[in-house]
């Protein structure tokens, strides 16, 4: 019982990880510019306007996707284009 405690407690002191968009030069999108819970949803986000604003098809999708570290900067994991 008490590991499961420990394992519980040592997993609500780690970060939150936040996701965002980014544009062709890195910066926040200016469209989309949100912060998103999870790897998946961001880039869900992502697809679903580029294909409703450059249509489907349209590659490579100009928007990037960053997460947050630790220390409060972000690391790109998407380059826009890739």
């Amino acid at each position: 019982m008490a590991a499961s405690r420990e394992m519980a407690a040592s997993q609500s002191s780690q970060p939150v990880r936040h996701y965002r968009l980014v544009d062709r030069q890195g910066a926040p999108h200016p469209v989309l510019d949100d912060l998103y819970d999870s790897l998946d949803a961001a880039w869900t986000e992502a697809i679903s306007w580029w294909q409703q604003h450059m249509g489907p098809g349209q590659e490579p999708v100009e928007i990037g996707v960053e997460v947050s570290t630790a220390s409060g900067n972000w690391r790109t994991l998407r380059h826009p284009g890739s």
